[in-house]
């Protein structure tokens, strides 16, 4: 039976049209094979009494389907809607992805989101079809499939890398979700692989997708001797690892290295924020390209809302960056990490080799090491004492609105830096930054009034970035905030 929230209709239009742009918005179930597809698999369209809809796969692996080995249904950008809804399921299912129920349990994601656990399983089942537990245990099957294709590693290093208790659990949950053993699954790693165990995989994207803003973006904010164009260090639960990124026509190429395994999903999940990887973008440019946006929509088709892989990373660079030039900035936050940054456990061969200093480290030592007014500051020592010290929250699963509130409560931080980080931090997509000069200027020579930016809800953090792009990618000498 389709769920509620799934029109019947326009599900089964999209799989007669093998329409890409819902593929990871919703599966097929298939009652006459078993199987459970994304809405462009190549195969035969299967007749409308027997197909259902449901909003994800482990609703569909909950129902006694099996993903098909044609279309690989789990291999599809993630849902829009989970990418940038507020509502409690939309949170969980970005902490999901990251790896919270694999390392905290179930008890670990209710208590991040503020709930209790049964209230946590009666709002997913609600609304996705499967509790917290078979969700997680779709996420890792995921990773399985793509340590078992992309990497030589043995099955049993596999199966705990991917979030498994055990073999035999890895086992049946791979022969239950693939109606294959793992050693069916097993592809021809990468000759690389098989030197220093890196990681290479191809992220894939809604199209269009603009890869030279997101360069821009990577380029611009890039902190030395922590991260440049192409590299990221990301810090992750179980220690850091080096991101390199590049683009492609049809997917993005992530390569790790010196990750530990047990952090595969949380990294992958981590970079696909920082690019927004998961924006339905055919909808969001269609609606932008109504009004007096048109004209920046068709020049420049797919522009994304960069995000973060690091939300204290980007709170003290926002903070740091605040009326000051990004050159600037990067000074600032260059001579930050290299004085209080501890090193990355690899050489300078490799990449950048300092990690960003920790809330506690620029808590204790910040003001000695911070330029600028003693406001500010203060204010960036206040804001990493109480992360430090657990009064505020900062990852995927906080509601954007409580986020804003809490940033503007803080000493230091103003209307401008809280929609900022709320926008990029906590993903909302309709954050209006009408007060920044750049967006300003730009919505001013393009005769776009406020009233004009405000009737791109819900959408108005996309048109505040194509301002910006604007601006700052055909303007000589112009900059960005330093975040």
């Amino acid at each position: 039976m389709t769920t509620p929230t799934l029109d019947f209709d326009r599900c089964y239009g999209a799989l007669e049209s093998r329409d890409e742009r819902f593929d990871g918005q919703f599966v097929v179930t298939v009652a006459s094979t078993g199987i459970y597809c994304r809405p462009s698999c190549p195969a035969r369209t299967p007749k409308r009494a027997n197909v259902a809809f449901v909003a994800t796969a482990a609703a569909a692996q909950r129902l006694g389907f099996r993903a098909c080995r044609r279309c690989l249904p789990d291999a599809v950008p993630g849902s829009p809607r989970w990418d940038h809804a507020a509502d409690v399921a939309a949170r969980a299912m970005r902490l999901i992805a990251d790896g919270v129920v694999d390392r905290d349990g179930v008890g670990g994601l209710a208590a991040a989101l503020g709930y209790s656990p049964r209230q946590l399983e009666r709002i997913l089942t609600a609304e996705f079809g499967a509790g917290p537990l078979a969700l997680a245990r779709a996420q890792r099957a995921t990773n399985a499939r793509i340590l078992l294709t992309r990497t030589d590693l043995s099955m049993t290093e596999v199966a705990y890398a991917a979030g498994f208790s055990s073999v035999r659990q890895f086992n049946d949950t791979i022969r239950s979700v693939f109606a294959a053993a793992p050693s069916q699954l097993r592809g021809t790693p990468s000759p690389e692989a098989a030197v220093d165990r890196r990681i290479t995989l191809r992220l894939p994207f809604r199209a269009p997708l603009d890869s030279r803003w997101l360069r821009w973006h990577l380029a611009a904010h890039a902190i030395p001797g922590h991260s440049t164009a192409e590299q990221r260090i990301l810090t992750l639960p179980h220690g850091p690892a080096l991101a390199d990124i590049g683009f492609a026509d049809r997917h993005v190429t992530l390569r790790l290295r010196h990750l530990d395994l047990r952090d595969l999903g949380a990294a992958v999940s981590r970079v696909r924020r920082l690019l927004d990887l998961d924006a339905d973008i055919a909808t969001v440019d269609s609606a932008l390209a109504r009004g007096r946006f048109a004209p920046l929509v068709r020049s420049a088709p797919g522009v994304r809302v960069p995000g973060t892989s690091d939300p204290f990373t980007s709170v003290v660079s926002t903070m740091v960056g605040q009326q000051i030039s990004t050159a600037a900035a990067r000074t600032h936050l260059g001579r930050l990490v290299a004085e209080l940054g501890a090193p990355a456990p690899w050489t300078s061969d490799d990449g950048p080799t300092r990690l960003f200093p920790s809330p506690a480290a620029i808590a204790e030592s910040g003001s000695t090491v911070l330029r600028g007014p003693r406001r500010r500051i203060n204010a960036i020592v206040g804001i990493a004492r109480a992360i430090a010290d657990g009064e505020m929250e900062l990852h995927a699963g906080v509601d954007a609105s409580q986020s804003h509130d809490a940033l503007l409560a803080r000493p230091g931080i103003g209307a401008w830096t809280a929609d900022y980080l709320t926008m990029t931090v906590a993903g909302d997509p309709d954050v209006a930054l009408d007060t920044d000069l750049v967006v300003a200027r730009t919505a001013a020579d393009l005769s776009i009034d406020r009233a004009g930016l405000a009737d791109t809800a819900p959408w108005r953090s996309y048109a505040s970035m194509r301002l910006w792009r604007h601006r700052l990618l055909t303007v000589p000498d112009t900059e960005g905030p330093a975040s």
